[in-house]
């Protein structure tokens, strides 16, 4: 029976890729037609009506029309939405949003999630997912086991009456179809648990026993459940307890800092990472070439997503110029602008892709639009930590001068985290407090860094070296960066920055 059942769901899902062949091969006719059907939809909404979507008549007019938009541009249209109001960004009420990290102003953003961006995006993706599989191995036998979904830390919450909110897997879990549901693991009482560690150590009992022979997840909460498996079975690797496992999708943070880990752990020759390229904001992108170091994603081109590409030339304007995609050249950076059936309109999601491949149109993320830190999921950005900085500050009667900090990646015995480099103006009455002060700052005003940090499970507390003064000074001196133009680079997603100055300094440690 259950290899049966594992035939038709191969069956159907081969039969979608040839619908993914079709906008391969028709991408500029599919995405004119998701931009006529998009605004014809949102007309006689709140939103449309004001930005004049009856009369328009093509994208030149949709773009004098409606500015490229932020969060804060739109919060006030999703906070009517939010309280019940129908017909705001999207034709009808919007029960549903996804609770992310936040902006300037506020802790978290909650992105709306209609009916449609869940059907015809969020699960479309999922289920390309395994059309693109299939297509790859035919032979694949992934519904003779579980899929083992490792979501987002919050459970389900009630904002309003019949209005709800939480991480986006929280969400899609919660609306997941029948045949999906019966698939997944574990189940839903568990894979909504609010008590993370406790959560993860029932996953991790009853995933023990199961057949898995798929994961989805983020790398660094992946590798502690992948952790607590192997203690509770005795084992060494994941082969020994899951011999059927055949793919890991994975996204949300770069995947090049795991990838060692992974393979020592899964203990698997020639297994299948397939990268996925989802956001609160829409699925937008998926692995379809294997066996190949190159990771690039498929641009996916029918989800009811319209996109706009700003060049890096224009980023930072008020009144950005975009190109569509006929119009995108290789080795470019550009900032990624959607028009979703979300109700989100030339909404510019703070990523920044680069093609690698016009025919199919192919893309990888090579970071943000800002200085940040993400290598786990905690999207902490500069804003984060000037506020942070500040109230350390104040309450150990401190003066920053200048700093720089990124990640601390897992591996060689080393726990995830941050490292700061702060020279100081005026030294902190209590460095251990300084560091604490920042500590639970950034977890005040950052729900994603809140979320790492809890009980150290990802996160590990911040690492701070106090270096003497003129040392940044020195280093930019020796970069020949010196003058106006040239700044400290404040955060780094990698070690770059770091490393340099540490070995160009004498520092002490805290």
């Amino acid at each position: 029976m259950v290899d049966i059942r594992n035939s038709i769901v191969s069956w159907v899902m081969k039969k979608r890729f040839h619908q993914l062949e079709l906008f391969m091969k028709y991408p500029h006719e599919v995405q004119d037609e998701w931009f006529k059907r998009l605004v014809s939809l949102a007309k006689d909404t709140s939103w449309g009506e004001g930005h004049g979507y009856g009369s328009i008549q093509s994208v030149n007019d949709f773009k004098n029309r409606v500015p490229v938009q932020d969060y804060d541009s739109i919060k006030s249209h999703i906070d009517r939405a939010m309280k019940g109001e129908p017909d705001v960004l999207w034709p009808g009420e919007t029960k549903w949003f996804a609770k992310s990290s936040g902006t300037t102003s506020d802790k978290s953003k909650f992105i709306p999630i209609t009916t449609e961006s869940l059907e015809d995006c969020h699960y479309k993706g999922g289920k390309d997912l395994i059309s693109i599989y299939y297509n790859y191995k035919p032979e694949s036998r992934l519904f003779t086991g579980k899929g083992l979904v490792l979501g987002g830390s919050s459970t389900i919450n009630e904002y309003m009456d019949n209005s709800f909110y939480g991480d986006l897997s929280s969400v899609i879990i919660r609306n997941l179809p029948f045949w999906a549901e019966y698939q997944r693991t574990p189940e839903i009482a568990v894979a909504l648990m609010p008590e993370w560690e406790e959560k993860l150590s029932k996953m991790a009992e009853i995933t023990a026993e199961q057949n898995i022979t798929s994961i989805t997840g983020v790398p660094s909460w992946t590798l502690v459940l992948l952790k607590r498996v192997l203690d509770i079975k005795n084992k060494s690797t994941i082969r020994e307890v899951w011999p059927n496992l055949e793919i890991y999708a994975h996204g949300g943070v770069s995947f090049t800092p795991y990838r060692e880990q992974f393979d020592e752990i899964l203990g698997i020759e020639n297994f299948t990472y397939l990268e996925t390229y989802n956001a609160s904001e829409g699925f937008f992108g998926l692995q379809d070439t294997f066996g190949h170091q190159d990771s690039s994603m498929l641009l996916m081109l029918d989800y009811g997503i319209f996109y706009e590409f700003i060049p890096s030339s224009e980023w930072g304007k008020e009144y950005p110029k975009t190109k569509l995609l006929h119009e995108v050249e290789l080795g470019e950076q550009y900032a990624l602008v959607i028009s979703t059936n979300g109700g989100l309109w030339r909404y510019q999601i703070g990523d920044t892709i680069e093609f690698t491949n016009l025919h199919p149109y192919r893309v990888r993320v090579t970071g943000r639009t800002k200085h940040f830190i993400n290598a786990f999921g905690e999207e902490v950005i500069i804003d984060n930590a000037e506020k942070a900085l500040e109230v350390a500050c104040l309450k150990t009667n401190a003066k920053v001068a200048e700093y720089t900090a990124g990640p601390v990646f897992m591996g060689n015995g080393q726990q995830g985290g941050h490292e700061w480099i702060i020279e100081f103006e005026k030294q902190p009455t209590d460095i251990e407090q300084f560091t604490q002060e920042l500590d639970s700052t950034l977890q005040e005003i950052n729900s994603d860094y809140e979320a790492k940090r809890y009980k150290n499970f990802v996160l590990q507390p911040p690492r701070i070296h106090a270096v003497e003064k003129g040392t940044f000074y020195e280093w930019m001196k020796q970069r020949g960066k010196l003058g106006g133009q040239n700044k400290v680079p404040r955060l780094s997603n990698n070690r770059k920055y770091l490393d340099a100055v540490l070995e160009s300094l004498v520092s002490y440690s805290v």
